[in-house]
């Protein structure tokens, strides 16, 4: 690490504990996360923004979702990179394993906990739907959002990201035809959430969930990770990326009962709606390179959306 954010470690957020060792964790696209070991053996981790610098954000999250939703505690932020020389978050290390680690059985087993932890991040509403700014605080360091309606614009969207993107030599030119027509027929059925204001989690999936055995020996979720793309909407947002890819109908019942159980609304049309709703993702992933980990990935996922 660099002398500056050690500085910052042992004399600002853990004033007058040392450093004993650092191991840096795998599965960080955008941001760098080390887990720090001290001396006496407790355990941290160091998150260093690559791209946007979303550390007001993420603290400003943690600290408002503490004893609502499984989170890593923060310990200590230097959002503009004062002290620490770039801007850092400090966390507690929470132990576990990722959701997308676990077996089929474990991964049925904790599907209601999937589902309730949802339930209870969309539970937290807002005054406006919108995006987050970490500059806009409220009292007690509440985020506000900037008003913007994510639920409208799904056919200007998809054909913006089309126009522009890579997916000419990817997906047909009756593929395109079809993608668009699926956007414009479905854009309308998006006006039924219009000013919907929950918490979304933006990115919920295993890889972003924690995974713990409790005293009862069942699997738990420990704690949701990556808070960088939150925003303020509908929950529909979550249930789209969860089952974006296939999952095991055993996970997906249970995941649905818990979110079902925990409070979570699911319209007649649910489905239809979460698939509309992540459209905004998958059209967007047409605009990075064709190397792009998710690509492919998405141009896959958007022919089988297609077919059916």
């Amino acid at each position: 690490m660099q002398p500056a954010i050690t500085a910052w470690v042992e004399e600002v957020a853990l004033p007058g504990q040392r450093i004993a060792s650092t191991r840096t964790l795998t599965g960080g696209f955008s941001n760098d996360n080390t887990v720090l070991t001290m001396v006496g053996g407790d355990r941290y981790v160091l998150r260093r923004y690559l791209g946007d610098n979303k550390c007001a954000l993420e603290a400003a999250l943690a600290r408002q979702l503490t004893g609502r939703v499984p989170v890593a505690e923060v310990i200590g932020a230097d959002r503009d990179g004062d002290k620490a020389g770039e801007p850092v978050l400090l966390s507690r290390f929470v132990p576990g394993v990722p959701v997308n680690e676990l077996d089929e059985a474990a991964l049925t087993e904790i599907g209601d906990e999937v589902g309730g932890t949802l339930a209870r991040i969309g539970a937290v509403e807002f005054e406006t739907p919108g995006f987050f700014d970490g500059d806009r605080l409220a009292g007690a360091g509440h985020l506000v959002p900037d008003g913007a309606e994510l639920t409208e614009g799904l056919d200007g969207w998809v054909d913006r990201c089309l126009t522009e993107g890579n997916a000419t030599g990817h997906l047909t030119d009756a593929e395109q035809r079809a993608l668009r027509a699926w956007a414009r027929e479905a854009a309308p059925e998006l006006g039924v959430l219009k000013g919907s204001r929950r918490l979304v989690h933006s990115d919920y999936n295993p890889k972003n969930l924690l995974a713990a055995r409790s005293a009862d020996g069942r699997w738990q979720v420990a704690a949701v990770l990556d808070w960088e793309f939150a925003f303020s909407s509908t929950p529909l947002v979550d249930i789209g990326n969860m089952l974006r890819f296939p999952r095991s109908p055993a996970f997906t019942d249970a995941f649905l009962g818990g979110f079902r159980e925990a409070g979570g609304d699911l319209p007649q049309n649910w489905r239809r709606l979460s698939q509309a709703l992540d459209l905004f993702a998958l059209a967007d992933f047409l605009t990075r390179p064709v190397g792009h980990r998710y690509f492919g990935k998405a141009v896959d996922r958007i022919r089988v959306m297609l077919s059916h």
